[in-house]
């Protein structure tokens, strides 16, 4: 026998209509009681018509998020992050992969602003906003995610790596470091640039040569970082920032297959796009900054549910930190 709304109630000790707002979010609902509900929604194995209820509320509750690279454990913790949080308050997470591509992401765009989804998470591979902003239709709510743009009226939430980089460098140069190189990821994205604008602004005050030579850039995938480091260590550099997570995942391998050890033949300094212990076998070996990635998820998720109940609320720029650990240095 099918499961209904009644049953739910029932078993939740609500009326239906608190089950209705609760699953439609068409009124305010106590976190209590939206706990019960949605407990008894599981106990039971409940299934709202979700076509009845768009077409009642105008609502998928349903939310896209366009990702560069799913196959990145850095979005991969981001989507987990945002999807919990959603969840959590009745959403669908539905996920389109771009894989770098602008022609993938202007796709995706088109089909899930088409009516598919209530609002978008996006992290775009785009090479300039008015790209992306063509293909947004008016008013749809937006929120960017860890890539941003100069000029922008979407909200957005993304993690600052300036300081830690800058940072870096200089423990570097007081190391007696001078031919300090670094590997970026696609050279159009804003992270890309703050990176490689820290680390040339750290060069210069730490009296280092800034030399063009000696600043690469990947196409932020992990394949692309074997040539990107045999082109430093053929130009000499001592010490190697890789900028870039997944980049920097295959980086120790690599230098070990070469039989370079870090931190004796070359300094390192490792982007970790995770604080997970599967790093734990070269911390003691490499300088690490460390992004919230779960943070960045959860807040993610509750910026794009604020732009769908406060449509008209100011655009929110939500910057986060990333985390310097010297080597050597145990975490929390």
């Amino acid at each position: 026998m099918k499961v209904t709304i009644s049953d739910v109630a029932r078993l939740a000790g609500v009326s239906t209509a608190t089950v209705s707002h609760t699953i439609n979010s068409t009124r305010y609902v106590s976190e209590e009681t939206k706990a019960r509900v949605y407990q008894a929604i599981r106990q039971l194995g409940y299934t709202p018509d979700a076509s009845a209820r768009s077409f009642r509320t105008g609502k998928k509750q349903t939310i896209g998020f366009i990702v560069p690279d799913i196959s990145n454990k850095f979005f991969g913790t981001i989507i987990e992050s945002a999807e919990n949080h959603l969840s959590a308050q009745g959403y669908h997470l539905i996920i389109a992969n771009t894989k770098e591509n602008m022609e993938r992401e202007e796709t995706n765009l088109r089909l899930l602003t088409a009516g598919l989804v209530d609002g978008l998470l996006v992290a775009s591979t785009m090479d300039s906003f008015a790209r992306l902003e063509s293909l947004l239709p008016a008013g749809f709510p937006v929120v960017l995610v860890d890539r941003t743009f100069g000029s922008q009226k979407y909200s957005s939430v993304s993690v600052s790596n300036f300081q830690p980089i800058y940072r870096s460098v200089c423990r570097l140069a007081g190391r007696g470091k001078r031919r300090i190189g670094i590997v970026g990821g696609l050279p159009r994205l804003s992270t890309t640039k703050e990176r490689i604008a820290a680390y040339r602004a750290a060069m210069a005050d730490c009296g280092l040569p800034q030399e063009e030579e000696l600043v690469v850039c990947g196409d932020s995938m992990e394949n692309s970082a074997p040539p990107c480091l045999d082109r430093l260590l053929e130009r000499g550099c001592d010490a190697i920032l890789v900028c870039q997570g997944l980049m920097a995942s295959v980086t120790i391998a690599y230098l070990r297959g070469k039989n370079i050890r870090p931190r004796r033949d070359l300094e390192l300094v490792s982007f970790v796009d995770y604080d997970t212990r599967a790093y734990e076998f070269y911390y003691d070996q490499v300088d690490r900054i460390i992004q919230p990635v779960e943070e960045l998820g959860k807040i993610a998720g509750e910026q794009i549910l604020l732009r769908l109940e406060k449509p008209d609320a100011p655009v929110v720029e939500r910057v986060l930190t990333s985390e310097y650990r010297p080597c050597g240095e145990e975490g929390a």
